[in-house]
């Protein structure tokens, strides 16, 4: 008789640093396999083309149920983030979180997630692990290998636009690949955001060898001399920062991992350099996402910058190989960095796929360092 007995590894937060899930330099190798692995098709992820983000539940402004929950709170949802990576991964994975924007009265993060890692052949579990943590470094680390592969060799300063955990996580990864990086710009929601004063904080004591940390006043002063712009904002709809193209330094890259504007987004269109790390996903956004005026019907702009170039490939004004992929750049499939004063737009967004890798490293390092706790599923199923 087989065995039937199945059991799988629990790691708490700590179970999780002790493991690794901090290590900035290594999580932007691994997101680095990620998106070679996407660039090769070597991955699924959910929704009617194998590319969504996720799956999210929402709530209604208003309902007659008794105690039904209402969209009464800031980013209140439950999101469901399954996929496959191939590779030396080859494991099937999920990521799972509840938000709401009343957490922070209560002392907890905005988003509580977690991460499940199952066999592929049986889809047994093989590991429940605590994913805040997990889930911050390797969204900080897409942006680390955006700069690795794209920012000039001589990048010193480095623009922070908003002053959240995002950003917290991405100048980790900068810095763990530009040791020359001498100075900081932060730009929090206000001159005196008390989240930008905290990250300044962060940063001083963690690289006290940096020369210059500051906080700005205004978006211009943030971004005006800075070899790469790091936007890491959270918003409301359409109230994100808008950016005026005169104050980009020329070689800059731009990298977007939240919400931004342009004041003229033909700049996008014609003068720089059009980059995202999967393409298929930011489609899906629009199919999903996209919102139009109702009086006008005009399309409304939607923030994010990979949706902007897909709105410019169906509307004809560019051709789809203008929009160059961050894996393929990677495999050395398509050029980089051709000049020192050519500037980049880059979207990166969230996928599963990121949570599957850096889940399995740090699984991976718990195993081998005897982290973590074994809970039994069962001895033998009660109906197999």
């Amino acid at each position: 008789m087989s065995d039937t007995k199945i059991e799988f590894l629990y790691l708490n937060e700590e179970d999780m640093i002790k493991s690794g899930v901090l290590d900035a330099g290594r999580c932007v190798d691994v997101m680095e396999d990620v998106v070679t692995l996407l660039s090769e098709g070597d991955y699924r992820m959910g929704g009617k083309e194998n590319n969504s983000h996720g799956l999210y539940v929402t709530f209604p402004d208003e309902s007659d149920i008794k105690d039904f929950p209402l969209n009464d709170s800031r980013d209140r949802r439950f999101v469901s983030m399954p996929a496959y990576l191939g590779g030396k991964y080859h494991l099937c994975g999920e990521k799972w979180y509840g938000s709401n924007g009343r957490n922070a009265a209560k002392g907890l993060p905005r988003s509580i997630l977690m991460v499940t890692l199952n066999d592929l052949e049986t889809g047994q579990p093989i590991a429940y692990m605590s994913a805040n943590l997990l889930s911050a470094m390797r969204t900080g680390a897409m942006p680390g290998v955006v700069a690795k592969h794209l920012a000039r060799k001589d990048s010193k300063v480095i623009a922070l636009i908003g002053a959240g955990v995002v950003n917290k996580t991405s100048i980790m990864a900068y810095l763990s690949k530009f040791p020359g990086i001498e100075k900081v710009k932060i730009k929090g929601s206000t001159p005196t955001s008390r989240t930008a004063m905290e990250l300044k904080a962060f940063i001083e004591e963690k690289y006290p060898d940096l020369k210059e940390v500051t906080v700005c006043k205004t978006l211009e002063e943030a971004v005006k001399d800075a070899d790469i712009i790091s936007e890491g904002v959270s918003t409301t709809v359409r109230k994100w920062p808008v950016y005026d193209p005169k104050w980009f330094k020329p070689g800059v890259v731009f990298i977007s991992s939240g919400s931004m504007g342009l004041t003229d987004l033909t700049f996008a269109r014609d003068h720089m350099t059009k980059v995202v790390d999967n393409i298929k996903m930011y489609e899906e956004y629009v199919d999903e996402f996209e919102e139009y005026d109702k009086q006008t019907g005009k399309r409304l702009s939607s923030g994010i910058p990979g949706m902007y170039f897909v709105n410019m490939i169906q509307d004809g004004e560019i051709d789809p190989k203008e929009v160059r992929h961050l894996g393929d750049i990677v495999r050395g499939i398509v050029p980089g960095r051709t000049s020192d004063d050519e500037m980049f737009l880059v979207s990166v967004g969230g996928m599963p796929i990121l949570d599957v890798a850096w889940g399995k490293t740090c699984y991976d390092r718990a195993v081998e360092l005897g982290y973590g706790t074994n809970l039994k599923l069962w001895d033998q199923p009660y109906f197999a």
